[in-house]
Parts: structure tokens; C-alpha cells; sequence
């Protein structure tokens, strides 16, 4: 089962989420704080982070933020309030999903779950290894380089590129992205995509304000070039 590091500064939510996945087969190591989060990440190498966006000190973005600068751990943030604008800035630090708390362990297993195995290989028939532009993709070894540089993707970014780039030029709405990539139905939340559209484009476009390979139809979605 996977490893999961929490970090939560709420002592009965911690202790309940730690409970609930312990039951469910877990290993869980705790934290209370920020600092003391990042200092367990190397020791115990878990599978997946569960983070509050509210922490004393060192706040769950900033932690999000130092982890995505030498990891693709996939990132769960446990928010209050599913509109706060927390929810945008700490999805565009790295976050490769979110729940809003108080949340079911069912709901919190599920979701732990659905974004494991989104690192998977996709399946299909398509080639190991893809040349669009100068960005080589190879899906076997899920990594990307440009220009023969290895490019360092989030989780739900590597995902993303590979599902758009598996049907170039075909228009997806945000809604199906939301269902292929995120495993999220009926009530999935547009801002997920959007994020991860925008620190995907950082890092695989020569100017993300202008972008060749993944294009947006206003009004309908977005779309793989490159141009």
C-alpha cells in the first residue's frame, strides 16, 4: 500500500485522516508543521503527500513549492473552503489535486488512489517514443526532454501532456480533461486544469504567453499543436 506523509496542523483531523488510512493498509508518518513536514520527506520517502494549505510558519504552499523544486512527489492539498483563493495559488505551486476537508477516508483513499495511478503508463497503441517539435515524449518511461534536456513534470502534468498529446489538434473541454486525466466526474473543478495548463506551459513553451504546443479555444478547451 502507499506511503502517505501528512502534514496538518489540526490535531483531530490528523489524528482522524492517520486512523482512517492506517485501517485502509497505509503506512503514515504525521507532521504538525510545515518545517516538520519537509524534514520527514527524506526519511520516510513516502508515496504521496497529503498537505493543508493552512499551516503555522511554514504555510502548505511553501512546502509545496520546496518540494516541487527537487521532486514530482504527487501532491493531495487539504483545504477548508473548496473556493478559497488558497486553492488556485496552491495548485499553481504544484499540487496535483485537492480535497476539501472535513473529507470521508473513503473519499481521501479514492483520491490517493486515482492519482497514483495516474503516474502509470497510459495504455494504447501509440509509439514508445514521440518526437512533436523539439519536445520528445516517451510514454514507456514516462519522461519528456526539450531540445535533449530532461524536463522535470509534475504528476498531473506529465498526464496532461500526454492525453493532449496523444490526439493532436483534437479540441478537449475542460470537463473531459477533467474526467481522463483527474478521474473527476460531475463535479469536477475547472480551476484543476487551468492550473496545471499553466505550469505545464512554463516549462514546455519558449514563451508561455504566446504557446505553440498546447493552445487554447476560448469558449471550448484546449488543444495540442505544436504549431
Amino acid at each position: 500500500m502507499p506511503r502517505v506523509l501528512l502534514i496538518e496542523d489540526d490535531p483531530s483531523v490528523r489524528e482522524g485522516v492517520e486512523l482512517g488510512l492506517r485501517r485502509r493498509g497505509h503506512e503514515v508518518r504525521t507532521a504538525a508543521t510545515g518545517e516538520a513536514g519537509l524534514a520527514a520527506l527524506a526519511e520516510f520517502q513516502p508515496d504521496l503527500l497529503l498537505l493543508d494549505l493552512m499551516l503555522p510558519g511554514v504555510n502548505g504552499v511553501e512546502v509545496c513549492r520546496r518540494v516541487r523544486e527537487d521532486s514530482q512527489l504527487p501532491i493531495i492539498m487539504l483545504t477548508a473552503r473548496g473556493d478559497d483563493f488558497d486553492v488556485v495559488i496552491g495548485l499553481e505551486a504544484g499540487a496535483d489535486d485537492y480535497i476539501v476537508k472535513p473529507a470521508r477516508t473513503e473519499v481521501i483513499e479514492a483520491r490517493i488512489r486515482a492519482v497514483l495511478r495516474r503516474m502509470e503508463a497510459p495504455g494504447g497503441q501509440r509509439p514508445a517514443v514521440e518526437q512533436h517539435g523539439e519536445l520528445t515524449l516517451d510514454r514507456a518511461g514516462l519522461t519528456v526532454t526539450k531540445d535533449g534536456l530532461r524536463l522535470d513534470l509534475a504528476p498531473s502534468e506529465l498526464r496532461l501532456l500526454l492525453h493532449l498529446s496523444a490526439a493532436p489538434e483534437q479540441v478537449f473541454s475542460r470537463q473531459q480533461l477533467l474526467e481522463h486525466v483527474w478521474e473527476h466526474s460531475y463535479h469536477g473543478d475547472a480551476r484543476l486544469v487551468d492550473a496545471c495548463v499553466r505550469r505545464l506551459r512554463n516549462k514546455i513553451e519558449d514563451v508561455p504567453g504566446a504557446p505553440r504546443y498546447i493552445q487554447t479555444l476560448r469558449g471550448f478547451g484546449y488543444r495540442f499543436g505544436p504549431l
